[in-house]
């Protein structure tokens, strides 16, 4: 089997993003939310200002699995200010891991998991934190398995639609 590999994603990367970003997304969601939803929340996710922004912040980085020249999937994590609620200064956010659906059950999300505990070597990082939709039992089950317990919850608006993520974290020191 060829391997997949994951490498850091830069400005130059932005259109590979948009498309992984937006196609994964409606992958995972688009069954269980409104059209119109999930065209809002792709349009104010993944435009090209947003992404850029987010590209150019310090604080946040984008990772890709390759396998064999196609993008499969993406990482984003985020640090100090760039964590979307700032719980710990000295926590890291898994803000996004996104996998196309023709390779779940690849490894591919492991792979995100051990890039993000690469980084942390590198980093004064006490936690990784996380949410995740609670509905979605495959991926909790998969961030348990990886060490991750539930501590808290907080609420997700998808267009109109209401929606609560658990927040799952693993120590790190």
């Amino acid at each position: 089997m060829t391997l997949i590999s994951i490498k850091k994603a830069s400005l130059s990367d932005l259109d590979t993003l948009q498309k992984i970003g937006k196609q994964t997304f409606m992958e995972t969601f688009e069954l269980v939310n409104t059209p119109e939803n999930i065209a809002n929340y792709l349009e104010q996710s993944f435009n090209t200002t947003q992404l850029t922004t987010e590209l150019n912040n310090p604080d946040s980085q984008f990772y890709l699995a390759v396998l064999e020249q196609e993008v499969i999937g993406y990482l984003k994590i985020n640090f100090g200010k760039a964590q979307t609620e700032l719980i710990n200064e000295r926590a890291l956010e898994i803000h996004r891991i996104y996998v196309l659906q023709q390779f779940h059950g690849k490894k591919v999300g492991q792979l995100f998991i051990d890039e993000v505990l690469k980084v942390v070597q590198q980093k004064p990082v006490e936690y990784i934190w996380l949410g995740v939709w609670e509905e979605n039992h495959r991926a909790i089950a998969f961030y348990t398995k990886n060490g991750f317990t539930p501590f808290d919850k907080h609420i997700f608006t998808l267009g109109n639609d209401v929606q609560t993520d658990l927040l799952m974290k693993r120590q790190i020191h």
